[in-house]
């Protein structure tokens, strides 16, 4: 009878999850070394009596939308098996997705500073800020899958056949960029 032969699998974290949890460190660094600066360097304004819209969430918008369109042709891209476009099209997606968070903090930033001490729990800054910070949370999120995303397309692990991460990925995003529209949308009732 022949011997049984096992093959051991390496324990430790894969090459993939070290390069996901250093790129993805190096993209939240970057966020708050910007963030930092935009604070810095452009303070927000002063405590006043109505609600506020920061005009950064017009670039974040901008962003946010370039990005979808970004994932969404990445998903094109990969159906077609048309590697490069493919993969170029999620790193724009990461630097878009990147942008989106590091302004959005600056603009949550500006509204938290805006708040009335004595409404902090009733007023409608409160309750933007809250739906804003919500959606800031969730694509934070969204922003580490698109990392794991690219890094995969980069090792080669995605092709016409097998692309279901890339997808969901899309349909994430996609999905936030109309919870952002709900937003916007409340935002300009309440400063209307």
């Amino acid at each position: 009878m022949p011997p049984i032969v096992t093959t051991r699998r390496p324990s430790g974290p894969s090459g993939l999850t070290v390069r996901f949890i250093l790129t993805a460190a190096a993209i939240y660094a970057a966020v708050g070394g910007i963030t930092w600066a935009l604070v810095r360097f452009f303070p927000a304004h002063e405590v006043a009596a109505e609600a506020m819209f920061p005009p950064v969430f017009w670039g974040t918008t901008a962003f946010l939308f370039a990005g979808s369109y970004s994932l969404q042709r990445s998903v094109w891209m990969v159906q077609r098996e048309k590697q490069g476009p493919f993969r170029r099209s999620l790193i724009a997606a990461m630097v878009l997705g990147t942008l989106f968070v590091t302004v959005q903090s600056y603009g949550l930033y500006s509204l938290v500073r805006h708040q009335k001490p004595n409404e902090v729990q009733t007023g409608a800054n409160a309750f933007l800020t809250l739906f804003a910070a919500l959606h800031a949370m969730h694509f934070t999120l969204a922003l580490l899958c698109l990392v794991w995303v690219t890094l995969s397309a980069l090792a080669d692990r995605y092709d016409h056949e097998y692309f279901w991460g890339v997808k969901l990925c899309a349909l994430f995003w996609h999905a936030l960029g109309i919870v952002w529209l709900v937003i916007l949308m409340a935002f300009l009732m309440a400063t209307s």
